[in-house]
């Protein structure tokens, strides 16, 4: 199995000798023919002896600092102000701001692997905030959630799920230069909704209804699902299923 070597700098040894072969008047292919070495590495020797006036090695690899550590204090200030900022974005406006240029990609790096941000989203409703509400969450984290860990089997949570005849596989694989064309109805797709109740062992009462929410209020006050709620059960229905009637 192959495997990538980081190639070597050559020792201070080697490239003393070339520089005394050299002033000896040795060309440098001359001088790199006699110590085995490649032309190409005495040449860049010398180069750098006229340059610096020293033989030593570069260092290899990344540098340890990066231009944007000069702004590093207000990147972070303009991501904490602005969490949601795209790359582009953040990078226009630092260039206006510092005359510091750097692609989105290196800023999407920077701020990662030097600031130890990441990337991610999660949205709140607004609504919890009103008293009302935090009220009612106040009610359940203190009251209604310690007692369901005592009572698992009362809780009953009457949820819905849905499917088309048009849910396929987002993506696939095609020759290079070529598309991938699938088959399935657009123009007179179907939906299929179930529902149930789920409990900690057990689903009540499932039911599939076609089209989706059709006579679902009316499904949940004296049809399937309420002759399964066992007393002493606790039942959470979602809100919007609540909501709805037909007609």
């Amino acid at each position: 199995m192959w495997r990538w070597i980081t190639g070597k700098s050559l020792s201070m040894d080697i490239r003393e000798r070339v520089v005394a072969l050299v002033d000896d008047g040795l060309s440098c292919h001359e001088a790199a023919r006699h110590l085995r070495i490649s032309a190409s590495s005495a040449v860049r020797i010398m180069q750098r002896k006229r340059r610096t006036g020293g033989v030593q090695a570069a260092p290899q690899g990344r540098p340890r600092r990066s231009k944007l550590d000069k702004v590093s204090d207000w990147l972070k200030s303009r991501v904490k102000a602005e969490p949601d900022i795209t790359m582009p974005e953040l990078a226009d406006a630092r260039q206006q701001e510092h005359s510091v240029t750097a692609t989105p990609a290196m800023l999407s790096r920077y701020l990662i692997h030097r600031l130890g941000f990441t990337y991610k989203k999660t949205l709140i409703a607004t609504e919890r905030l009103r008293k009302r509400v935090r009220a009612a969450r106040y009610e359940w984290r203190r009251r209604r959630m310690p007692r369901m860990r005592l009572e698992p089997h009362r809780p009953v949570f009457i949820d819905e799920t849905a499917v088309t005849t048009r849910m396929t596989r987002l993506r696939g694989r095609s020759a290079r230069g070529t598309r991938l064309e699938a088959n399935t109805p657009f123009g007179h797709w179907h939906t299929q909704t179930f529902i149930a109740g789920l409990r900690i062992d057990e689903l009540s009462a499932p039911v599939w209804m076609a089209p989706a929410w059709q006579g679902l209020f009316e499904l949940l006050t004296s049809g399937r699902l309420r002759p399964c709620i066992r007393r002493r059960d606790a039942a959470f229905v979602l809100r919007a299923m609540m909501n709805f009637r037909v007609g």
